[in-house]
């Protein structure tokens, strides 16, 4: 049967809604397939259900191709696995927690790792079990401090996690491979573009993970890559460590008045003024920028720790974070400036050494870390831990050093790849899905072992891959629209066909209703517009917001034995018999 808009739950606005800060999120809207019902969540009307599950259909066919099966589990869960895994904590405020009336802790899932985990470990025991795939399509729950753009970001969202489970590593990295070209397959066949970049496996962790991002610039997701190959999420670069190199003519440090020089722009300017370089102009590259961060554990624990950073480069806080987690990462406040006496803003220099060029002692507690750039040797333009004060010609190695490097610095155009690929080239995406070898973390900390061929417990070794379903819906809509409504691809599209019936007489009714009975026959799908008293340009500006890919109006040519066939995707319109519109139709979509 046709989808008849005369009955169809359906009310199109002519208006944007007032939040929508995307195009998809204002014109799911105004087409009428998702409502708001509060700050990232949505309620799904019929149209956008039968996109929704026609996105489903696509991965469902394709788990299926990959070898895995289908469960469903509850979204609503207990604490105690979370807490054994230690993600209770970790998750911090990202978490819906709330409490049954026998004050017993429960979650609302984010993810299903420990339920997927345990439901294993209940039912496999032997080697002769494995290797498994399993996965579920189901609603999950992140509190986001700030959800936006409509479906894209959201606090409930529908994902598609599949979980596989394998005795050896080598099985692990086949079925890791099965999931990525599903994945693939899966995008193909929606038509999305993708990218697929090494990423952080953050809180789930595993020894490998791989994002799949939509190029787009609304995309949350900064990413790299190079025309040798070379491709990754921002937080998953790891650039080495510089080599060392010569400093054994560089002149002895010394400290200079540097009076109002608390940033870099300020202290280049002075030292180019006051000390000239003599072999050029001193720049930002040339100054230590040393910037003190707070780490906040799970539990709540605040630890500061100092970054050295060449002056032209700002940090990036998601390689912050990815570095520095599971603690979330924030700039020192004017307390933790007041706690430590050595740490003068504006003029805080490499606090573990480089204070003792000043006769002063430099145990603070505080880890002092630098970036991979800064290499044994080389010299810097740095604070003195005294206000107004700059050291110069301060070398690493010989008058400081550091504990650790710390490579969260911001990555820019033109970087060099890490594997030596070329230049690096910065881009924005939507993340659409994620594959991890998560390994035994999970096994591990809740016991999931079977027997091996030899009668011994070993530990089972997993995967973990997950898609955006109703993201994609979101995702499809930005890359597929244009200033009049949505143009669907035909493989999501909520119809095969939008036939349109204009006029006040009898008879474009009359041929639409043969249209769908025929079109039906060729198992096609149809919106029927045979809504009576609504003009004709009513009718279109829906057919186009609504944005079926293919419409068909029938008007005043059907006294003529003629209907128009309209391309949404191409724009084309042409005129066809009526008695062979469906037979065109199906023509010009193969």
């Amino acid at each position: 049967m046709p989808i008849r808009l005369s009955s169809l739950f359906l009310r199109t606005l002519r208006e944007d809604p007032s939040d929508a800060e995307v195009n998809s999120h204002r014109l799911l809207v105004r087409a009428g397939y998702i409502r708001r019902n509060a700050p990232g969540v949505f309620t799904w009307l019929p149209l956008g259900l039968r996109v929704k599950a026609r996105i489903e259909q696509i991965i469902r066919e394709e788990m299926a191709n990959a070898g895995a099966q289908e469960v469903f589990f509850p979204a609503l869960l207990p604490r105690e696995p979370f807490e054994i895994t230690g993600r209770w904590k970790e998750y911090g405020d990202n978490l819906f927690r709330l409490q049954d009336r026998k004050k017993a802790d429960y979650l609302l899932a984010p993810t299903h790792e420990e339920v997927f985990t345990l439901l294993v470990k209940d039912l496999y025991s032997s080697y002769k079990d494995l290797p498994l795939s399993i996965y579920q399509i189901q609603n999950k729950y992140r509190d986001e401090a700030r959800p936006r753009a409509g479906l894209l970001r959201g606090r409930e969202f529908v994902m598609k996690d599949a979980y596989s489970f394998d005795v050896t590593d080598e099985g692990l990295a086949i079925s890791y491979q099965a999931q990525r070209d599903a994945y693939e397959r899966i995008f193909q066949r929606l038509g999305v573009e993708y990218a697929v970049v090494k990423a952080d496996a953050g809180a789930m962790g595993g020894s490998k993970s791989e994002e799949f991002l939509n190029p787009s610039p609304i995309g949350e997701d900064t990413f790299v890559r190079s025309k040798g190959g070379f491709a990754a999420n921002v937080e998953a670069v790891k650039f080495s460590v510089a080599e060392d190199i010569d400093g054994s003519k560089n002149p002895s440090a010394v400290v200079h008045d540097s009076p109002n020089t608390p940033t870099i722009a300020t202290l280049v300017d002075y030292s180019n003024a006051s000390f000239p370089k003599g072999d050029g102009q001193w720049g930002a590259s040339d100054t230590l920028k040393n910037v003190v961060l707070a780490l906040i554990s799970p539990e709540g624990k605040r630890e500061l720790v100092i970054v050295g950073v060449p002056g032209d480069r700002e940090i990036d806080q998601k390689r912050a974070e990815a570095f520095f987690g599971p603690n979330d990462v924030e700039a020192a406040n004017e307390e933790d400036f007041a706690k430590h006496a050595l740490l003068v803003k504006g003029y805080i220099g490499p606090i573990k050494d480089g204070a003792q060029l000043l006769g002063r002692d430099a145990a603070t507690g505080i880890r002092y870390l630098v970036d991979p750039r800064v290499a044994k040797g080389s010299q810097w333009i740095t604070g003195a831990n005294v206000d107004q004060k700059h050291v110069y010609h301060l070398t690493y190695g010989r008058d400081f050093t550091a504990d650790g490097v710390a490579d969260i610095a911001e990555i820019r155009d033109g970087d060099p790849a890490p594997d030596g690929s070329g230049p690096l080239e910065l881009a924005r995406g939507i993340e659409i899905g994620h594959v991890f070898q998560l390994g035994r973390k999970y096994a591990e900390a809740l016991g999931l072992q079977v027997l091996d061929e030899n009668g011994k417990l070993v530990t089972v070794t997993m995967g973990s891959y997950g898609i955006g379903v109703t993201r994609l819906v979101a995702v499809i809509a930005e890359a597929s629209h244009d200033d009049n409504g949505l143009i669907w691809p035909e493989s999501v599209a909520p119809a095969d066909l939008h036939i349109i019936a204009a006029g006040k007489d009898e008879l474009p009714f009359e041929a639409a209703e043969q249209l769908a009975k025929e079109a039906e026959k060729f198992n096609l799908s149809v919106i029927l517009d045979d809504r009576d008293k609504v003009s004709p340009g009513v009718k279109f500006a829906d057919a186009e917001l609504i944005g079926v890919p293919w419409i068909i109006i029938c008007g005043r040519g059907v006294a003529d034995g003629e209907v128009e066939l309209w391309n949404r995707r191409s724009g084309e319109r042409v005129q066809v018999k009526l008695d062979s519109a469906i037979a065109e139709l199906l023509a010009r979509r193969a």
